[in-house]
């Protein structure tokens, strides 16, 4: 008793905020309505050809806000739901008129784009012209659900925005000025693929019409050839299967496409990790499922290029890419800012070149330190031979680059200090001419003599072999 009390509260509630027959106008209002809009003679095809324009107009300078001001102006849905309605009601003179205007709208309004686009100086194919060439199952769905919502909207007594909002949802008029920009510049895939579109949206809008005036019980006209009204009706299912077929499979190869572009960007973030090289960029090749292709720009230290690919090749089947091949580009000479895609990618690129260089060049000022030091360093030994011949008295000499602070005006000063051990002590003079013999035979201005006595002042050092021609007998 309880469960039949339930449903029948569930029933009445559905019925008070579902039933339509008190806020639908009659059959005869609902049809006047359609079947004025289905002519298009003087102002309609006017309006219908400058909204053409405008259309195209955004589409070649690829805005939306415009396009979307063109479909509202465009009066193309009147002749789509006017077939809808005929084939309904049966009445095929409504629907031969239908079909005649519908295909003398297209006509006019691919022949107006074709013309803006022969004499329009920009040619490039934006992001607004390219989603209108590969329709999918959504459009389908899209043309269906749109089309049910304007019947509904026609026979509703309160109108509202209901068709200027299915002319936006359902596009009509961009996939005709894309098949405009198809001709013009002559590419055909540009031409079919914005045709079919435009055929899925009428068919399905023209089938969500029929199927609105079968629910709403819309009364057939009084003379009618049953016969010929069912093969009206298997033609209109059929064109509606054999235009859905093409959209299965387009669509089917739209979601293996997005599957593979989120396999791509997960092997991407798992597997190209490495500690000084960074991807800078990545980009992926579907082509169908043919010549599948995963391309790498990397920063950083270069990697060796072979071995790098085959240990990623080695890991693709993880992630569902077999058979994807992997193209690595890496190094100045390999990759230039304008191949690097749009501005944010270019900076980064330049910061990091700016930070590279820099880098460089202070690696190169430490490798000249280095070798300075090096050179001093082994500056004794090297003229060690030569002091025991001017020099017999020296016994041990060390030359190094030392800094010197004043402390009086806080000023550093770097000087080769020569430290000299001499067997009976050197004279003043002595030691200017060994001052002048190091600044000769080391090529620098500023040499300081330091005489000092090894076995006092220092640990005794541990004796290192001379070369050969160095040896002396002490």
């Amino acid at each position: 008793m309880n469960d039949n009390s339930f449903w029948n509260r569930l029933r009445r509630l559905a019925e008070n905020y579902f039933v339509l027959t008190p806020y639908l106008v009659s059959q005869e209002d609902a049809e006047a309505s359609i079947r004025e809009g289905v002519s298009f003679r003087g102002t309609n095809l006017i309006i219908l050809m400058l909204a053409i324009l405008i259309a195209s107009l955004g589409l070649n300078t690829n805005s939306t806000a415009v396009i979307i001001g063109a479909m509202l102006i465009s009066p193309l849905m009147g002749p789509i739901i006017g077939i809808g309605l005929g084939i309904g009601v049966t009445d095929f003179n409504l629907v031969k008129r239908s079909v005649r205007n519908l295909v003398i709208a297209a006509l006019f309004s691919v022949l107006a784009s074709t013309l803006y686009f022969l004499i329009s100086p920009v040619a490039e194919g934006h992001s607004e012209l390219l989603a209108r060439t590969s329709p999918t199952i959504y459009d389908v769905l899209i043309g269906l659900i749109g089309g049910g919502a304007g019947i509904v909207g026609i026979c509703s007594k309160s109108k509202g925005n209901v068709i200027p909002g299915v002319a936006i949802a359902t596009a009509l008029m961009p996939p005709l000025c894309t098949a405009g920009y198809g001709l013009a510049t002559l590419q055909m895939h540009y031409f079919l693929g914005a045709t079919y579109l435009f055929l899925i949206n009428s068919i399905f809008i023209c089938l969500a019409t029929f199927i609105g005036v079968k629910m709403f019980h819309f009364k057939a006209v009084t003379v009618v050839n049953p016969e010929r009204a069912r093969k009206i009706r298997r033609l209109v299912y059929s064109l509606a299967i054999l235009t859905l077929l093409p959209s299965v499979y387009l669509t089917y190869n739209m979601l293996r496409q997005s599957r593979f572009d989120l396999n791509v960007s997960s092997f991407i973030n798992a597997e190209c990790q490495w500690p000084d090289t960074h991807v800078l960029s990545s980009s992926e090749q579907w082509n169908n499922g043919r010549d599948k292709q995963i391309n790498l720009t990397l920063i950083g230290r270069v990697l060796p290029q072979d071995s790098l690919i085959l240990a990623l090749s080695s890991r693709l089947h993880f992630y569902n890419l077999q058979g994807t091949t992997i193209k690595i580009f890496q190094g100045g000479s390999q990759v230039s800012p304008d191949e690097l895609g749009p501005g944010s990618v270019r900076d980064i690129y330049q910061v990091s070149q700016a930070a590279l260089s820099a880098k460089q060049a202070t690696i190169d000022s430490l490798r000249h330190e280095i070798a300075i030091d090096r050179a001093t360093n082994s500056a004794a030994a090297e003229i060690l031979p030569e002091l025991k011949i001017v020099f017999p008295s020296i016994r041990e000499i060390a030359i190094s680059r030392t800094v010197f602070a004043d402390p009086q005006d806080s000023t550093l000063d770097t000087v080769q200090v020569a430290l000299v051990n001499s067997a009976g002590g050197m004279s003043r003079a002595t030691s200017s001419e060994l001052q002048r013999y190091l600044q000769a035979r080391l090529k620098s201005p500023d040499i300081r003599i330091v005489e000092v006595n090894l076995s006092t002042a220092l640990p005794a050092p541990k004796k290192q072999q001379l070369p050969a021609g160095a040896r002396s007998s002490r």
